[in-house]
């Protein structure tokens, strides 16, 4: 490990690095993920090969806060065969085909009757639908509507060889260790199978910055932790209550490979030190964004800022969730997300760890009331600048926000002061000892 962040982000070829994460999204894609068995297993033992992850396995009815840990899904094969003897819907062909912890089922039906456990969507007759049903027994299949227009009336044999049973539910965590413990995490779902975008894109973006920062020097601890989306973040957090107090900020990435504009989902709090760093980032790659506010729906972010919890996790993105056509269907395949927008979502992410390494907090060694400067010579010390009002506002900002909550850059943002200035400025009243830093402290 030697090198800055900053250095190691000057010398990044977004172009390499991207066309290298699709090939990875390539080799993952087939895997049939849910939100346990084999397929997430295969992932993260992929994953694994090129970093230190550690996989954990939660026994199947563990207690994990309000949840319990179900069974483990495995399906092996799936399909229908028509009145004619030959395959009309084949799980080798697409493991969207079936409906993902479908009870392991066999037998005939008329067409009629086989409807109810067949789904499609009529307004996108060419896409496949993906459909779940984790917490409820049932069974199905999924196909496109323009395929089941097609069939002829008949009787129809089907299959699903599945298992249900007593197992575990995998997720797996890599921690690259800092000279302090305050920690940064970051998450990705890992329970969807083949979808390219809302899934691989985040687990394939966050591979290579795991990579990227385990080869450089750090000043915080990072956790990236790959896991089923909502009981698999449910399950992280009952067993890491003893880790939630070291985590200083978080980030939920999901749906960064498509070519649209980020989009960025703020913190519960909305004004948390991630808030203002993902827009720091993303503006310093001149990338357009949106901004929205928190809400209790989406992706895991929702887990992570549950009251009980109230850890400041935002939320990454490009074309939010179920804005575009593609989302939880055959569409968002291979095709649809793009290195470069791979390698332009890396490097937002890589910024905001720059961002976050450069921006350390404070505590005012004078809280009770603003100290007195002028005693201090800190006007004069600090004269001669053109701006010298600049850095006196500054100075009075710094002083009331060292509080250890807020780190520079959330003060930079809050009294839109350059960032340059705020920290010149820290500097200086470190050194008259009316700050210290908050791992000195």
């Amino acid at each position: 490990m030697s090198g800055s962040l900053d250095a190691a982000i000057g010398e990044l070829d977004l172009e390499a690095a991207g066309r290298s994460m699709h090939a990875l999204a390539s080799e993952l894609f087939p895997f049939c993920r849910s939100i346990t068995g084999d397929g997430v297993r295969r992932t993260l033992e992929r994953l694994a090969a090129d970093l230190p992850l550690e996989v954990h396995e939660v026994p199947t009815g563990t207690p994990v806060f309000d949840w319990t840990v179900p069974k483990e899904w495995n399906v092996r094969d799936a399909w229908v065969r028509g009145p004619n003897g030959d395959k009309v819907i084949d799980f080798r062909e697409s493991n969207l085909h079936v409906l993902n912890y479908s009870v392991p089922v066999r037998g005939t039906l008329p067409l009629s009757k086989l409807r109810k456990h067949l789904y499609t969507l009529p307004d996108q007759p060419n896409a496949i639908p993906y459909k779940t049903s984790y917490y409820r027994e049932a069974w199905g299949f999924c196909l496109s509507h323009a395929k089941l227009e097609s069939l002829p009336e008949g009787d129809y044999e089907y299959c699903i060889d599945s298992s249900l049973e007593a197992g575990s539910l995998s997720y797996g965590e890599v921690v690259l260790p800092g000279a302090l413990e305050s920690e940064v995490v970051f998450s990705a779902h890992v329970c969807h199978p083949s979808l390219a975008n809302d899934n691989l894109s985040a687990v394939t973006v966050l591979h290579h910055l795991v990579r990227m920062l385990a080869q450089v020097d750090r000043r915080l601890t990072y956790r990236f932790v790959f896991a089923p989306g909502t009981i698999g973040a449910i399950t992280w957090l009952s067993q890491h209550e003893d880790t939630i107090p070291r985590i200083r900020s978080g980030l939920v990435v999901a749906g960064v490979g498509d070519a649209g504009r980020f989009t960025y989902k703020r913190t519960r709090q909305g004004s948390a030190e991630i808030d203002m760093i993902v827009r720091r980032a993303l503006g310093e790659i001149e990338a357009e964004f949106d901004t929205i506010d928190f809400s209790p729906d989406g992706y895991d972010e929702r887990q992570y800022n549950s009251p009980g919890i109230g850890l400041p996790f935002g939320r990454l993105s490009r074309t939010p969730y179920g804005t575009y056509p593609e989302y939880h269907t055959s569409g968002d395949n291979l095709a649809f997300i793009h290195p470069d927008s791979l390698g332009q979502s890396l490097e937002a992410l890589a910024r905001v760890c720059a961002f976050l390494e450069g921006s350390p907090r404070f505590l005012s060694r004078a809280p009770r009331g603003e100290p007195q400067l002028g005693k201090r010579g800190l006007y004069s010390a600090l004269g001669g600048h053109r701006d010298s009002n600049q850095r006196e506002r500054a100075m009075l900002w710094v002083l009331n926000y060292s509080d250890g909550e807020h780190s520079l850059a959330d003060i930079a943002e809050r009294s839109q002061l350059p960032l340059s200035v705020v920290e010149e400025v820290a500097e200086v009243l470190t050194q008259n000892d009316l700050l210290s830093r908050l791992e000195e402290a």
